[in-house]
Formats: structure tokens, C-alpha cells, sequence
């Protein structure tokens, strides 16, 4: 079955585009059929899986505003990552004033998606570190969100906020939309803050935060200036094994769910 995760957290620099670039990557990887839409106008999950952004003939700009179909827009299966993507560059950036003049703004990438999102078993959705109307759309897609976060206080704060937006987008567009999961990311265990605001997570969300923890690694930081993922970086790495962990986590929980409930 179909999934659309979209891939969330307003403040910027706790590995959105890196989760979303090395989770397709790995999902790819043990044989899912995926695609990754680039909703940030800076391009970065393009380039990050080897697309010039520079050069697109078609982007995530021309999927919201233009309603062009997916199978125009995206760049089919890329050899080297395997996974098709529909990138974004500086264009996406007009997409929100061009938005606001258009009809059902707020569900104009889930409508697109619509008629091909069973070409895929997954389709992750990048986006910009804000809660804008790209966000909006994404959320809205989506069937769940995957929050990466760093464990330090200010992140607690921020995840309050996106937790309340993605409350009142379910309340109002979306109401089957779930958190997916909450990763911890660029995590080092010897931090004690690191473990107190494990502690507090686990409290609120429970299962819901992954057991896989993403560590703070070269090789993650080294690979987008490559344009690959670090799956084909370097495999052995820990920040592979790590994204490799979490797609493991995602299946086994997809398998646990399908299990008869015992009368």
C-alpha cells in the first residue's frame, strides 16, 4: 500500500533534507519503489541526490501551480540513488504568492498526486524549514509526518508548534493525518540534555519516537557536496547504517500493524 510522509519541522537545521535524501535512499535500497518531492526553494534534497536544480525543465513549482502531472515532472529513477525525485530550485519561491491566487491552495499538491500515488511504494516529501503555505500543502498530501529534531530545549518548543499546526490541519483539510514518527538526529548520547529530552519525549509520544537515533557523523555532513546520498558514499559509515536502521524500523512497524490483533 501507498504511503505519503512528509518530512516537517519548522526550525531549521535538524536534518530534514538529510533524513528525506537517505531514507529514500534506503528504502530504495531494500526494494521500495519511492519518489522525493523537493518542496524547499533552496534546492538542497535536489542537488543532494545528484539533479542540477540549475537545469530542471520541470519542478515541484510547476507540480503546485501549474498542475502538471507527476510523471511529467519528476526525473525518473536515478541509477546511482534509486529513487525518482521531482526537484525544486529558486522558482518554488514565487509558488506561495502564486498559491494565495489560486482555488483549494491548500490541496493542490495532494490533488496532483492523486492519480499515480499508487505508482509508488513510498513518496517522502521535502520541505522548507517554515510553516508556510509549501508546508501547508505537504502536510496536507500526506498521510503522515516524520519530525526529525535535535535533543536540545529549543527543539521541544518548536515541536509544540508544528504538533499544534499539524492538529489544526487535520482538524480542517486532512483528518487522517498522523505523526509517523519522531527522529532523533545529530544525537550524541554522552550529552546528558540529549537523554533528558529523550526522557521527555518518550513520556509524550511513547512509541512514537524511533529507537533508531541518527549520530552526529562526517560522512552525513561530507555526502550532499557529492551529490549522493551517504548510502553510496560510504556505506559502512554510521550515518548510513543508521538511515539503513530507520527504514528497517518503518517496515517492521508497517508488518506489526498488518498482524491479526490476538482475541
Amino acid at each position: 500500500m501507498s504511503k505519503i510522509i512528509t518530512i516537517a519541522n519548522q526550525k531549521g537545521g535538524v536534518g530534514k533534507t538529510t533524513t528525506c535524501v537517505n531514507l529514500a535512499a534506503s528504502l530504495a535500497a531494500v526494494k521500495r519503489r519511492v519518489l522525493l518531492i523537493d518542496l524547499d526553494p533552496q534546492g538542497n534534497a535536489t542537488m543532494g541526490s545528484g539533479v542540477d536544480k540549475n537545469t530542471l525543465l520541470k519542478s515541484s513549482y510547476d507540480l503546485l501551480v501549474e498542475g502538471t502531472p507527476v510523471k511529467e515532472a519528476l526525473t525518473d529513477i536515478i541509477d546511482s540513488v534509486g529513487y525518482s525525485i521531482i526537484g525544486a530550485n529558486g522558482d518554488l519561491t514565487a509558488a506561495e504568492v502564486h498559491l494565495l491566487e489560486l482555488p483549494n491552495r491548500e490541496s493542490r499538491l495532494r490533488e496532483t498526486l492523486r492519480p499515480t500515488k499508487n505508482d509508488f511504494d513510498y513518496i517522502l516529501i521535502d520541505c522548507p524549514p517554515s510553516l508556510n503555505m509549501l508546508t501547508v500543502n505537504a502536510l496536507v498530501a500526506a498521510d503522515s509526518v516524520i519530525i526529525p529534531m535535535q535533543c536540545e530545549y529549543y527543539a521541544l518548543e518548536g515541536l509544540s508548534a508544528l504538533v499544534d499546526t499539524i492538529n489544526r490541519i487535520r482538524e480542517v483539510h486532512n483528518p487522517t493525518l498522523r505523526i509517523e514518527g519522531l527522529l532523533r538526529t545529530m544525537y550524541d548520547p554522552r550529552n546528558r540534555l540529549a537523554i533528558q529530552v529523550t526522557e521527555q519525549l518518550c513520556k509524550y509520544f511513547g512509541d512514537k519516537v524511533y529507537r533508531t537515533v541518527i549520530p552526529r557523523n562526517v560522512r552525513l555532513a561530507e555526502a550532499p557536496s557529492h551529490g549522493m546520498p551517504v548510502l553510496q558514499y560510504d556505506r559502512p559509515s554510521k550515518g548510513a547504517q543508521s538511515y539503513l536502521a530507520l527504514a528497517g524500523e518503518m517496515l517492521r512497524r508497517e508488518e506489526a500493524k498488518k498482524q491479526p490483533v490476538p482475541a
